[in-house]
């Protein structure tokens, strides 16, 4: 359930996914050793479609998630496909993009009065509109919410992992700071959602300036993909730390190899921290 995704977020969030992946992986397992489950799974007397009153055929009204028609196949959603630079939830990225230009044309010793983000409903209604998303006290809360990472990347001029400490994101002068920022719901933004991605972001400063800037597509987007060497460039950043540039370096080396290599031995060994 998107539970795990909402108000004040628990450790939960961050293993979801890879919670999915193990049961994916024992399911394989279960079957190649001649385990067999239950079927017809979507179309069965209790089955996908009846229990979620929804037919694959003729979606439901009552089925929150519509199943996307394609008539090009699924293979080509690699194409479609988009990569955060940063690392906070992907709502926000435009923002962060938006707010790291404007901190460039703020200037040194300058102070922002204020801050209001002009955000699509995707957005406000997960990461932007929610009262633990002032005052964040939990590192997967801070990745969510939307005027912290706003705020962050105009005030430290970066978002990386140390932007999401315990030390930076409950910092009494950050929360003082979030209480000048607003979060606002546009409706041509939410209309061009999913296919943009976009954040408009506006400060009022102390000497009178009021500065915007919208990004539709950020960096990463599949309208704006990243270039090999700024993926390589967030690898780095993140792996470094714990691997070492070296051991970084040698994955990255695999990685751009692996569609000729013969098997995955080679980068599991090399990701292995030991």
């Amino acid at each position: 359930m998107r539970q795990a995704r909402v108000g004040e977020l628990s450790h939960w969030k961050g293993v979801a996914f890879a919670n999915a992946a193990r049961h994916g992986v024992f399911s394989a397992l279960l079957a190649r050793a001649g385990m067999t489950g239950p079927g017809p799974i979507f179309e069965g007397q209790m089955g996908f479609e009846k229990q979620l009153g929804v037919s694959l055929g003729n979606v439901s009204e009552e089925f929150a998630v519509p199943f996307a028609r394609t008539t090009d196949g699924p293979a080509s959603m690699i194409l479609r496909t988009s990569i955060k630079f940063w690392p906070a939830e992907y709502h926000s990225q435009s923002a962060i993009e938006a707010a790291l230009f404007l901190r460039e044309q703020i200037g040194e010793g300058v102070e922002v009065k204020s801050m209001t983000i002009e955000s699509h409903d995707a957005s406000v209604d997960i990461i932007g509109s929610e009262p633990e998303k002032w005052k964040p006290e939990t590192r997967e809360t801070a990745d969510h919410s939307l005027p912290y990472i706003t705020a962050v990347a105009l005030i430290d001029g970066e978002v990386t992992e140390k932007q999401f400490q315990p030390d930076r994101f409950k910092d009494p002068k950050i929360w003082k700071f979030l209480e000048k920022v607003k979060v606002e719901r546009n409706a041509e933004l939410s209309a061009m959602y999913p296919g943009a991605v976009a954040n408009i972001v506006h400060v009022e400063l102390a000497d009178g300036r009021r500065l915007i800037k919208r990004v539709d597509y950020p960096m990463g987007h599949a309208k704006n993909p990243l270039k090999d060497s700024q993926v390589e460039e967030k690898f780095h950043a993140l792996v470094d730390p714990t691997l070492g540039r070296d051991r970084a370096s040698k994955i990255v080396e695999i990685a751009w190899k692996l569609d000729a290599a013969k098997d995955v031995d080679d980068l599991i060994n090399a990701c292995m921290i030991k």
